[in-house]
């Protein structure tokens, strides 16, 4: 494979985790959740790494020779776009994002899946409201950010294009 940096954004519940931990896999390179960058575990929503401590952590993974990095943040993770081979956007109806999202709330209360922070019900509504308003308002920011990465840009509604053939490069 020769791309050995992959960026996989997209709203929250369009599948960035999922595709990145199957890339992994298959192509035996490292995938990184930018939610482990940019929160602190420990506290719901609260508890995000200051801007330094965020910053210096996102470095030590772009200082990699291959790496996957997924995640919703497009703001702090401009030489992420500029280090990446390829950059996927993962570009989900609304009501299939709520059904993953509301889908993932109960596994990670119920114990099924691990969670990168703390599930509240307050919580999960507020990350509906940001899904609703999500591609009116974050979307259109993204694409202006990556307009100068169109050349290395994937935007794709179903992870199992990207999944099929093992064989196939992720090359536009």
């Amino acid at each position: 494979m020769s791309n050995k940096k992959i960026h996989i954004i997209g709203s929250t519940g369009s599948g960035k985790s999922y595709l990145a931990r199957m890339l992994s896999s298959q192509y035996k390179i490292p995938y990184f959740e930018l939610d482990n960058v940019m929160w602190n575990d420990q506290v719901e929503f609260g508890g995000k790494n200051s801007p330094e401590i965020r910053d210096q952590l996102l470095e030590e993974i772009l200082m990699g020779e291959q790496w996957i990095v997924e995640g919703v943040y497009y703001k702090w993770v401009a030489r992420s776009f500029e280090e990446a081979d390829v950059i996927i956007y993962l570009d989900h109806k609304r009501f299939q994002r709520a059904i993953r999202i509301i889908s993932r709330f109960v596994k990670q209360r119920t114990g099924l899946e691990r969670s990168n922070y703390k599930q509240t019900f307050k919580g999960l509504i507020e990350m509906l409201k940001w899904n609703h308003r999500f591609d009116k308002t974050n979307k259109i920011k993204i694409f202006e950010m990556l307009a100068a990465h169109k050349q290395k840009l994937i935007v794709c509604n179903s992870n199992k294009v990207l999944l099929k053939d093992p064989s196939r490069e992720l090359i536009v």
